[in-house]
């Protein structure tokens, strides 16, 4: 998260200086109108950064578990730059005193994508130089220590850190490889010390009696980090890993914020989120409501009432426009949505694509049955099926569902129960980390699922 915060500070001042660099460059010949838009420069380049990154941001260009090509990088900043650009022109309408001129915008665009497009080839290729990744050693060998083996092995997976090593444990059944584990004589700390190791992950089958507890003191005297397998699933990847979580590590390891004072805060971000999304979209509900008059006809409804499993179980009619067929399920039998599914209309099919279908459930937030943003909600149906099969489940439910959410971010969308314990592990993640930060990200960066139409079905 460190080096996220420390590029982002780099692009902040790159983006300010194209926009000082653009209006030298436009108004070279011109010292009149350059003295007269020098004037509030820091400002306005201010203000030209922090619209940029916003629809970096929106993009997913801050996240850090993202995995992209080389082009997809280029393709998100464009878009992204693109995005940024609508948003200034935009506010240049509302706030006519900052407007910089179109020349001087263009410019700017154009030298903020080189520069900014230069500085994350060249970051990426930092932060893959092994000698300045964190190091780490990995004790114990077995099950739960394999998971980051088996679980983080692409190279997007380590971009903050390289495993040294695993060391096995007396009575461990080995589970790595071989030549991934190490053998030594001396004491762990010596160890730690000898080879530079910044951090050591506790990854042993059974801690009873197995943990050399004095050479763990010994190494976090020296200023070495201790963490818990567990702990460094949810920090590197953004997820919980079911097959090593248990409830002890549930309780105790923080989060769940459910405070009077971080309730407030959530009610009042879904308050003023919801109005401001109905006042920016309902020419667009309108629209969808005349194509779906247009193709069903007069007297078949347009909007869906479907029974969802709200907040600590408790169930609520959610709104939807109407994308299958009324007849979809006639025999009373609840079916996940499939890829390419003939129950669906037409309409249905690009309003679902663009998420427009579910814009109706801003009611849903605005009466207090869901959130912005939240665990997906699901059907009864569906959640005694789940409950019974996937371990923790039933934790997604302590929150409020909501219309976007980490896990809709991070995992396209599930329709078995392997996909949905997939998912889980995302949910559950936001539901123990969720903030107000986090959820302003999230919402952010759900324009890409719409632009891009990840997930849909």
């Amino acid at each position: 998260m460190r080096w996220l915060v420390f590029l982002g500070f780099c692009e902040l001042l790159l983006l300010a200086m194209s926009l000082a660099l653009a209006t030298y460059i436009r108004y070279a010949y011109n010292p009149d109108e350059l003295a007269e838009f020098t004037v509030h420069l820091p400002q306005r380049s201010l203000v030209f950064a922090i619209i940029i990154m916003v629809g970096m941001m929106a993009l997913g260009q801050y996240q850090a578990h993202i995995r992209m090509t080389r082009f997809g990088l280029v393709a998100r900043q464009f878009v992204a730059f693109v995005l940024g650009g609508v948003l200034l022109v935009i506010g240049y309408y509302i706030v006519p005193q900052a407007y910089v001129g179109r020349g001087v915008l263009a410019i700017a665009l154009a030298l903020g994508f080189i520069l900014v497009l230069g500085l994350r080839m060249a970051f990426l290729q930092l932060v893959e130089v092994e000698a300045l990744k964190r190091r780490v050693l990995i004790l114990g060998a077995g099950n739960r220590a394999a998971q980051i083996h088996n679980q983080m092995r692409r190279r997007t997976d380590r971009r903050g850190f390289c495993v040294v090593g695993y060391v096995p444990r007396a009575n461990e059944t080995v589970a790595v490889p071989e030549h991934h584990l190490i053998h030594t004589d001396i004491p762990l700390h010596l160890f730690v010390q000898r080879e530079q190791i910044d951090e050591v992950v506790v990854g042993v089958d059974d801690r009873r009696g197995h943990l050399p507890m004095d050479d763990l003191l010994e190494c976090r005297q020296m200023g070495i980090t201790i963490t818990d397998l567990t702990s460094f699933f949810e920090r590197e990847s953004g997820r919980l890993q079911l097959t090593i979580l248990d409830p002890s590590w549930l309780v105790f390891s923080g989060g769940f914020n459910a405070t009077p004072l971080r309730q407030l805060s959530k009610r009042c971000f879904d308050l003023g989120a919801a109005t401001l999304l109905l006042l920016l979209c309902w020419p667009l509900m309108l629209l969808e409501m005349l194509a779906i008059r247009i193709e069903s006809g007069a007297g078949q409804p347009i909007l869906y009432r479907q029974e969802r499993v709200g907040a600590h179980g408790r169930t609520f009619l959610l709104l939807k426009f109407r994308s299958m067929r009324t007849d979809a399920e006639r025999d009373g039998v609840a079916r996940w949505a499939a890829k390419n599914d003939d129950r669906v209309t037409r309409v249905g099919r690009i309003s679902r694509k663009l998420r427009i279908d579910e814009l109706p459930q801003l009611w849903n937030v605005l009466k207090g049955d869901m959130s912005i943003v939240g665990p997906r909600p699901e059907r009864p149906q569906f959640v005694a099926d789940l409950a019974s099969q996937i371990r923790y489940y039933s934790l997604r439910h302590c929150l409020k569902p909501g219309l976007a959410g980490w896990a809709q971010l991070s995992y396209p969308y599930g329709a078995t129960v392997e996909e949905a314990a997939e998912k889980l592990k995302y949910d559950l993640f936001y539901v123990k980390n969720h903030n107000l930060m986090l959820d302003l990200l999230i919402l952010i960066q759900t324009v890409e699922v719409v632009l891009f139409g990840r997930g849909a079905r």
